[in-house]
């Protein structure tokens, strides 16, 4: 395929290329380091590219060049002195200049986008902030290019409040500049004990106050295009960075002494318990570091993706509280493997441990038994462990649970009876409906978990839903998000649904039918629900044909539906509270973000 044939076909082409190079070809260090540069800026571009059709001559220019080279590297059957670093640099520049010649008006070659003359719009007598003028502008700081950070304001570590400096001292086990999810960083306070319940509050709420703290001292920035209301992800103040790395002796004695780390850790100026580790592949447990188990309580995977476990690995560390092996950026690329699940087994005698996350990790099938004697862990994620078949059937035992999260483990095809009975339960994420040759737990026995506020359900692609099963939904009152999840596009549209009466947040995910149907339409919908997120599917439309009731939703999005036709006039229609508004390839095509004023 030649470059100007199919534009918008040219960076996935590129991206497809340099792979195949890099996987099949014995390179140079340099070589591979250009081509590890090359490939991660045509990622950062690739949305921004879908957008912008104008000024796009001299990229297209740029990656033709590319596209020569690595032609005729593939023509000289891989001849390694046919790409030269130089070369690839020169590319790469010129990439770069092109890109920012691509950019909308308005925008710096940071991402940041520049103070501008808002457009506000009249449809059927309400007003509409629009972002300024160009659609990709949502797309630039969220997806594209980095934030400036340079220009982040200073601000003192010493000057916060006591109950902030211990979860802010954690924040530097992260490279500077990275982006980390608001979520997992509160399970792991949690973990630790940073944050804890105070009240009616749970720990998890606290830690979300702590979170907003943080935001309003500019510890830490949202991370995000600007526009979303609810922004999930953040990057951390780089002076706070710096000025926890150079503390003095007397600052780190008083939330721990540094830790002479292992060989193969990196030495981050933690806790005295704190274990991080950094090198690709490791093997814990090994007698050559000289290292001190019986004092560790956290074990934190920062970039590790090929794990090892020497027999007994953990007998010595009877302090252990946070075990974080999976991974905790958001990416799927960022790929974790274990030798064998046989670690899992030593887990048992480890009566401190709180939190335990092997979120995608490969190569484990199944947990053993003996996880469940683990009375005290309150956080297990599973999340995107493929490889997970079946959870323990005794997990009944496990008490003191309160986050339990199994979704994206698609070999999974039921839920374990016992799961019903954990009753401290405040998140269940990922709960398959399969098919009923098992006993397995069915929706209808969730009612007795009270305390359950997050909950996502999803529908296999054998599953045999009982009658009435997702009426029972109305059960569980405390519940205030709701995730449904469809295995196959085909079949299971015509499910009852009564939500529970405290929802906010509702999100489908593959829905099959193509109209609205009874149960979504707004006589049926809680009036506290404010969020709706659709995701997938084959709606061809969201007409409810109610006229007497209208969505008090604020916050829709509406994401990958090829079929759905809605213009802007009919979206205001039917909702009349919107405030924010995402449609990504809505119709193959997607539009700019909306923000709406009264």
């Amino acid at each position: 395929m030649s470059i100007r044939t199919n534009p918008m076909k040219a960076i996935p082409l590129m991206l497809t290329r340099l792979r195949r190079i890099g996987s099949t070809m014995q390179l140079d260090k340099p070589c591979v380091e250009k081509l590890k540069m090359l490939t991660s800026q045509l990622e950062q571009i690739e949305d921004l590219f879908k957008i912008v059709k104008k000024n796009g001559n001299e990229f297209l220019d740029a990656l033709s060049l590319l596209d020569g080279h690595l032609r005729k590297l593939h023509e000289n059957k891989g001849d390694k002195d046919k790409l030269e670093p130089n070369i690839l640099n020169d590319i790469s520049k010129k990439i770069e200049e092109a890109t920012k010649k691509l950019l909308p008006k308005g925008a710096d070659n940071q991402g940041q986008t520049q103070p501008s003359t808002t457009k506000k719009v009249k449809f059927m007598d309400q007003k509409i902030q629009k972002e300024p003028s160009d659609p990709s502008l949502s797309q630039l700081k969220n997806k594209l290019l980095a934030q400036d950070l340079n220009k982040a304001p200073k601000v003192s570590y010493k000057e916060l409040k006591d109950n902030l400096k211990p979860c802010v001292f954690s924040l530097n086990v992260f490279p500077e500049g990275a982006v980390i999810r608001k979520r997992h960083t509160v399970y792991w306070w949690i973990g630790e004990g940073f944050v804890k319940s105070e009240g009616e509050k749970t720990a998890e709420e606290v830690g979300e106050g702590v979170i907003d703290e943080l935001l309003k001292f500019k510890v830490i920035f949202d991370y995000g295009n600007g526009s979303n209301p609810v922004a999930k992800k953040f990057v951390i103040n780089p002076h706070i960075h710096y000025e926890l790395k150079s503390l003095g002796p007397r600052e780190k004695h008083q939330l721990g002494s540094s830790l002479v780390l292992p060989s193969n850790v990196k030495q981050h100026d933690l806790h005295s318990q704190w274990l991080v580790l950094e090198k690709k592949k490791i093997t814990l447990g090994s007698n050559k570091d000289n290292l001190k188990p019986e004092d560790l309580t956290t074990i934190f995977n920062l970039r590790v993706s090929y794990l090892n476990f020497v027999s007994q690995w953990s007998a010595k560390m009877r302090k252990l509280a946070v075990l974080q092996l999976g991974r905790w950026q958001d990416s799927p690329l960022q790929h974790i493997e274990v030798g064998s699940e046989e670690f899992l087994k030593e887990l048992k005698d480890q009566k401190h441990l709180k939190y335990l996350s092997l979120r995608g990790i490969s190569r484990i099938p199944e947990l053993p038994p003996s996880i469940a004697q683990l009375s005290r862990l309150e956080i297990l994620d599973l999340k995107a462990c493929h490889n997970l078949e079946t959870l323990p059937t005794d997990i009944a035992s496990m008490k003191s649970l309160t986050h339990l999260d199994v979704s994206e483990c698609y070999l999974l095809d039921s839920m374990p009876r016992g799961i019903e009975k954990l009753t401290q339960l405040q998140v269940l994420k990922g709960f398959v409906i399969g098919n009923s040759r098992k006993t397995p737990c069915r929706i209808t026995d969730l009612a007795n978990l009270k305390k359950l506020k997050r909950l996502s359900i999803h529908i296999g692609s054998e599953a045999v839903i009982q009658p009435k099963e997702f009426e029972s939904l109305k059960e569980l009152t405390a519940v205030k998000c709701l995730k449904i999840s469809w295995g196959v596009f085909d079949k299971y549209s015509d499910i009852q649904v009564i939500f529970p009466p405290s929802l906010e947040k509702l999100d489908l995910e593959g829905f099959p039918g193509i109209t609205i149907p009874e149960w979504l339409k707004p006589s049926r919908i809680p009036a506290a629900m404010k969020k709706l997120y659709i995701k997938g599917g084959k709606l061809k439309s969201l007409d409810h044909s109610e006229i007497c009731h209208k969505w008090h939703v604020e916050i829709l999005r509406l994401k990958y539906l090829n079929w759905l036709q809605l213009e802007e006039r009919k979206l205001l229609k039917l909702f009349p509270s919107v405030k924010y508004v995402e449609r990504t390839m809505v119709l193959n095509r997607s539009y700019p973000e909306w923000k709406f004023e009264e």
